[in-house]
C-alpha cells in the first residue's frame, strides 16, 4: 500500500547536460543511477529525485522539491558560497531574517531556482 511506498521527486530540465553540472557543482551531488530517461540521485538523508530532460523544465511556478536539513541558515550560507542566489515570497505569517524565512512554529525555509528555473527549497523543521 501507499503508506508503506517512498516518495521520489521528478524534476523536468530543459537542458539535462546543464542540470547536470548545476546539481554536481553548485549542489555538490552526484546521481547514482544513469538511464537514457534521466538521473537518479539519492541523499545520505534518503531524499531521492528523478531529473529528467523535457521541453517543459522550469515551467513550475512552485517548489518541485524540498531538501529536509539540519539548519537552513547554514546550508543557505553554504549554498550562497556555491554562487545559488535565494528568492523571496510574501506569505502571511512568515518573517524573514535574510534569506530565511521563519515559518511560525514549523521551522526555517529558503528557496532557490536551478539552472533549469525550478524551484527548490531547503528548510528546516522545529520539534518539540
Amino acid at each position: 500500500m501507499l503508506q508503506d511506498s517512498t516518495v521520489i521527486a521528478n524534476i523536468p530540465a530543459a537542458d539535462l547536460d546543464r542540470a547536470r553540472r548545476f546539481y554536481a557543482d553548485t549542489l555538490g551531488l552526484t546521481p547514482v543511477e544513469e538511464n537514457p530517461g534521466g538521473l537518479t540521485y539519492r541523499t545520505t538523508g534518503g531524499a531521492a529525485f528523478f531529473l529528467y530532460e523535457t521541453e517543459y523544465g522550469g515551467k513550475a511556478g512552485h517548489t518541485v522539491a524540498h531538501f529536509e536539513v539540519a539548519d537552513a541558515a547554514a546550508e543557505v550560507d553554504e549554498l550562497r558560497a556555491r554562487g545559488v542566489s535565494f528568492e523571496r515570497y510574501e506569505m502571511p505569517g512568515v518573517t524573514w531574517e535574510g534569506d530565511v524565512a521563519g515559518l511560525d512554529g514549523l521551522g526555517h525555509a529558503a528557496w532557490f531556482k536551478d539552472s533549469e528555473g525550478n524551484i527548490l527549497c531547503v528548510g528546516d523543521t522545529v520539534t518539540a
